[in-house]
Order: structure tokens, then sequence, then C-alpha cells
């Protein structure tokens, strides 16, 4: 019996290359290729399944285009703002994600983010690694520590608690602001805030976890960045697209924000370019799920999602999307 054809734009573990081998006739898009966007759509011709990442901007062009074949498409993360959900309830394309198998990761790096930014990590290494430590004054490097701050965390879903749990930790005060409030079994000693923007005035560290929605779309902006306390530190693990760049960029030239500790960014891989001129900044590529055990375990699950849907069968972690409409 023939294989169900997947094209893929993106090489995974060991563990799920040899699943895909196995359960697949794969169809690999090279992942820097300059051509990706029509590789992937020539590699869906007659293809059961798309396999790809958040670097795939999949919008009501390519759903117009995306061959009949297709009948699931699943992404390698928990976000799926790259895709045009009403375009793929047009088509009748299942949609897979990722979520709950990367929370610690994230968690793990968000705190990476916090300590680095707080820490200077940055400017602390670039001291080390030019030889100007010995010739600069340890007092250039004072940091700010977290030990009894208050952390304010938007968006308090799995991997909010997972940071609230590793916060508590160092000693930190956590509020937060949900749609909803946690249960007291969940939310333990944590104060929560209805409104985003009385959580924002609290904020002396202020973490990032929300979705990104045409409603929390550039959240962070120069309105709301005059709400947080003077020297805040903003980190974000999220997207990028919940701060406006130009805002932040522009507070932490002033030092009203103190230091950001950035793994997202808007138009990522194409950075704003001021980022990297700031020393206040602690800047990683995008790396909060990419550890060898979550992403094979993110790979297993969007396979499981893929088999699922083939053998019309319910799926473990399918994104609802919205009434199916007509594209013309």
């Amino acid at each position: 019996m023939n294989k169900p054809i997947l094209a893929q734009t993106e090489h995974f573990t060991k563990d799920v290359e040899a699943r895909i081998e196995r359960d697949f006739t794969p169809r690999r898009v090279a992942p820097d290729s300059p051509s990706r966007r029509e590789e992937l759509l020539r590699a869906a011709d007659g293809a059961d399944a798309l396999f790809i990442s958040p670097v795939d901007r999949l919008d009501a062009e390519f759903f117009r285009r995306v061959p009949a074949s297709v009948k699931v498409i699943a992404t390698f993360s928990v976000g799926y703002d790259h895709i045009d959900l009403r375009a793929a309830a047009g088509r009748k394309i299942a949609l897979a994600n990722t979520p709950g198998v990367l929370t610690d990761a994230t968690a793990d790096l968000a705190m990476l983010l916090l300590l680095g930014a707080s820490r200077r990590a940055y400017e602390s290494e670039q001291l080390l690694r030019t030889g100007a430590w010995a010739k600069t004054s340890s007092a250039r490097l004072l940091g700010w520590q977290p030990t009894g701050k208050v952390l304010g965390i938007l968006g308090m879903g799995r991997i909010g608690q997972a940071v609230a749990l590793r916060a508590r930790s160092l000693g930190m005060k956590i509020h937060y602001s949900n749609r909803n409030p946690l249960s007291q079994e969940l939310a333990g000693d944590a104060v929560f805030h209805e409104s985003p923007l009385h959580l924002l005035r609290v904020s002396q560290f202020l973490s990032l976890h929300a979705p990104h929605t045409p409603e929390t779309h550039h959240f962070l902006n120069a309105q709301t960045i005059a709400l947080l306390p003077a020297g805040a530190i903003v980190i974000n693990s999220a997207r990028g697209g919940l701060l406006e760049d130009e805002a932040l960029i522009a507070a932490l030239k002033t030092g009203r924000v103190a230091a950001a500790g950035l793994d997202v960014f808007e138009g990522e891989p194409n950075i704003n370019p001021e980022y990297v001129q700031l020393q206040n900044t602690f800047l990683l590529p995008h790396i909060g799920s990419a550890t060898l055990e979550t992403n094979s375990a993110m790979g297993m699950l969007a396979l499981d999602n893929i088999d699922a849907v083939l053998a019309g069968v319910p799926a473990p972690s399918l994104v609802k999307l919205p009434a199916d409409k007509s594209l013309a």
C-alpha cells in the first residue's frame, strides 16, 4: 500500500525523521531556500499533508493555490498567527499545532531572558570577549536583582504558570492578567488584575505570554510602556507582534525601560537593526522550544495529528477554525 505523501519545510530530530521515513513518502523543501514558498507549493502537488514551521507564512493566496490533495497542515509551533485560518477553513484543510509539550522549555527560556536582561549578561560577555574586562570598573556591570520584585505576567496559560513557578524560586511576587482568573489551586499567591493596564502599573518585570491576535497586536506601545514603573524590565518569549519595536527601542534608549530580554521579533528573522546596537538588550533567535527533548515531542505530536486526520479519527490537537466560507 502506498504511504501518504508528506511535504515538509524543516529538518527534525532523528527519531522524528525516522518516523517520517517509516510512515510517509517525504518531500523535503530546503529550509534555507530563497524560493521556499514556491517549492512548498510544488512539493504539495499530490501530497496528503504539509509539515511546516512559523517561518512559513500561509496566507489567502497560498490557500488559493494549494493542491486539493492536501487534507491537513501541521505547524511546528503552538502559535498559528502565520496561517490564515479563514482561508484554511474555506479549503476544508485541517490545521494542527503542538500545545503543551513545549511548556517547560519555553518557561526555562523566559527565565534565561529575565536573568540575562536583569544581570546585563550581554554587556558582561562583551567585556570578557573583547578583553576590556581588565580596564573596566565592576560598577559598570551592576544589574537589577529579581528577589522581592513584582513579575507581571500577561497571559497565564500553561507557559505563564510555568514561568510563575520558576520566578517564585527567585523570591519574586507574581501578578498576572488573563482572560479569566485562575482557580485558587492554580493561582496560589498570584494576584489577578482584570485589566492588563492595571497590571502594567505594578510590573517591575513584565513577561509576555499572550497569543498574538488583532486584540493583542502591539499591546506594548508608547502609551502602555508609560504605565510601567520607571526602569522596568521587559521579557518577550511569546510573539514579536505583541510589542511595538520603535516604542520599546525608544524606551530602552532613554532608560525608561532598563533592559529587555527578547527571543521573538516582529518580522523575524529580519529584526529591527536598532536592537542589536543597544547594550541593554539580551537577544536570542527564537529558541524557546529548542531542546532535543522538546523538538522530538513537538514533532511526534505533529505527526500524531497528521496520522489521525488522514485516518479519519479524532486528532490530539487540532486548531479550531472559523466557520467555512468560500474564498471566492
